[in-house]
């Protein structure tokens, strides 16, 4: 039975991050056994992952083409993995999936989250000795865990993420076909081409979208959120709501746009074309000092796309209020009740660097990536103050309160717009007092780095008064100059006690010291 993924973008990295991905060349049970152990347990709450058997790993990627698996082997793998799987406490079964890559075939175990973790494992399962083990992913290793963290991991046994538990209140028949058609087709996954001679229930398990035994099997709540028309059916106010407050909201007056209700990404895909036609506006002009013309949006789409995407994917769905998205005169506001979840730490969320990977609705991420309306891996906030810097537009804002009820995304307008309702005449005089204004600011904190740097220094501090937290290379791309000349920048602007490392060596980012922000 096939998977619901797109085999060709797995196996490039493209759509599930490389430490839910292991290559194995070659058939290693012992070692297999102790990685789907580890997925199984996710400990990270990432997702489980995928083994890849047929394939050897160079720079974290597959290498081409596929060493592949000798078609004789591939009926014997099966029948050992159904007693493989015996082994594993409590009883914990992998998908699999044959496939066909570079004319060779290869061996796909997806490794779903289980839904009762922790798992263990014999440290080889082929010796006549069993000696069970847990295991957890660290990084892109599978390892035994430390002390707290087996004790840790002992206690998400009773944290399924909700989109992941099975949901009693509703049946199989509430699964739509025909969406999960549609969505195998988007995807492209192989799939698709057995939904015609496949019974649906033997397709809804491929996907890990029910649980239980054939007599007793409920749809999971990712089936009931993705794949039905009306999921506020079973989860209430699961909708976007669009509210305009043309003069602020101390005024009485509004307007109430029709709420948006359906699959999760259907929402998502609503609630953006909503605001393309309504709010989105582009505006050309002439600045005085420059000859080429400048184009900016009020709002840039990328980042009210990352904006919504997260509402929806951080949300706690097991609050019963909609997802709210404000129209101010001078910003819009995009409300999640139920805030984010705890181990997001409120010190990153003001600094734009995510570094939890706890994800409070992993399967829903999963598939909101397979239709690329996410990366994941903690990239939303950056990618929002990306892209507002990339426009020109102010600093966006993320509030939340100490008991995480609630998280606030405000994307502010473009100074352009602000100014005269958007009118040429005033927005060029705005634009380019905001332009003195932050050059200004620039050459005060730059005062007495070396001339020669001058134009490369104020570009590096001009970045992260935007975007805290970008590491070398990062910096390297925004300000179009190598590697090597960027470390040089950033070695003196260290020296100048302009900028400091945060951080670990690998994870951690540049930021403007407490002096410099004085």
């Amino acid at each position: 039975m096939a998977i619901p993924v797109n085999i060709e973008k797995l196996i490039s990295g493209r759509i599930v991050e490389s430490e839910r991905i292991e290559y194995k060349k070659g058939w290693n049970p012992a070692a297999i056994y102790r990685t789907i152990s580890a997925f199984a347990n996710d400990f990270e709450n990432i997702g489980g992952g995928y083994i890849i058997v047929g394939a050897e790993e160079e720079n974290g990627r597959a290498k081409r083409p596929v060493a592949g698996i000798p078609t004789e082997q591939l009926d014997a793998i099966q029948k050992e993995m159904i007693g493989y799987n015996n082994l594993i406490r409590p009883y914990y079964a992998p998908k699999i999936s044959i496939e066909t890559i570079d004319d060779k075939n290869i061996l796909v175990i997806w490794v779903p989250a289980g839904m009762n973790r922790p798992y263990e494992v014999p440290e080889d399962v082929t010796a006549k000795e069993k000696k069970r083990q847990y295991y957890i992913r660290r990084y892109a290793s599978t390892c035994i865990p430390n002390k707290e963290e087996r004790e840790e991991l002992i206690s998400l046994s009773n944290r399924t993420p909700f989109d992941d538990r099975i949901n009693t209140q509703a049946s199989v028949d509430d699964i739509s076909p025909l969406l999960v058609r549609e969505y195998l087709l988007n995807v492209g996954s192989t799939l698709v081409e057995q939904i015609e001679t496949t019974p649906l229930i033997d397709i809804y398990r491929a996907m890990d979208l029910v649980s239980g035994p054939d007599e007793l099997l409920y749809p999971k709540n990712i089936a009931l959120m993705m794949f039905n028309y009306h999921p506020e059916k079973f989860f209430p106010y699961s909708r976007i709501e669009i509210v305009e407050f043309p003069n602020g909201l101390g005024d009485p007056t509004f307007y109430e746009k029709p709420a948006i209700t359906g699959p999760v990404y259907i929402q998502i895909q609503q609630a953006l074309a909503q605001l393309r036609s309504v709010v989105l506006k582009e505006q050309i002009y002439k600045l005085p000092d420059r000859a080429e013309s400048q184009r900016v949006w009020n709002y840039p789409f990328r980042a009210l796309e990352e904006s919504i995407v997260n509402s929806l994917y951080h949300r706690n769905w097991e609050v019963r209020e909609p997802v709210e998205i404000r129209i101010l005169p001078d910003c819009i506001e995009i409300i999640n009740q139920g805030g984010p979840d705890r181990s997001v730490k409120m010190d990153e969320i003001r600094s734009g660097v995510i570094h939890n990977r706890r994800y409070r609705n992993r399967r829903i991420g999963d598939f909101l990536k397979e239709l690329d309306m996410t990366e994941g891996r903690g990239t939303g906030i950056p990618i929002i103050r990306k892209e507002m810097m990339k426009n020109g537009s102010p600093e966006p804002r993320f509030e939340t309160d100490e008991n995480y009820s609630y998280f606030i995304t405000t994307l502010p307008m473009h100074p352009a717009f602000v100014k005269n309702d958007g009118v040429d005449d005033g927005a060029n005089g705005g634009v380019e007092s905001s332009d003195k204004q932050l050059n200004k600011i620039i050459n005060i904190i730059t005062g007495g780095v070396d001339g020669g740097v001058d134009g490369g220094v104020k570009d590096i501090v001009s970045i992260l008064l935007n975007v805290s937290g970008l590491n070398a290379g990062e910096i390297a791309v925004r300000i179009e100059k190598s590697l090597r000349t960027t470390e040089r920048y950033l070695q003196l602007l260290r020296k100048k006690g302009i900028i400091e490392f945060r951080g670990r060596p690998r994870t951690g980012g540049y930021h403007l010291t407490d002096e410099a922000k004085k």
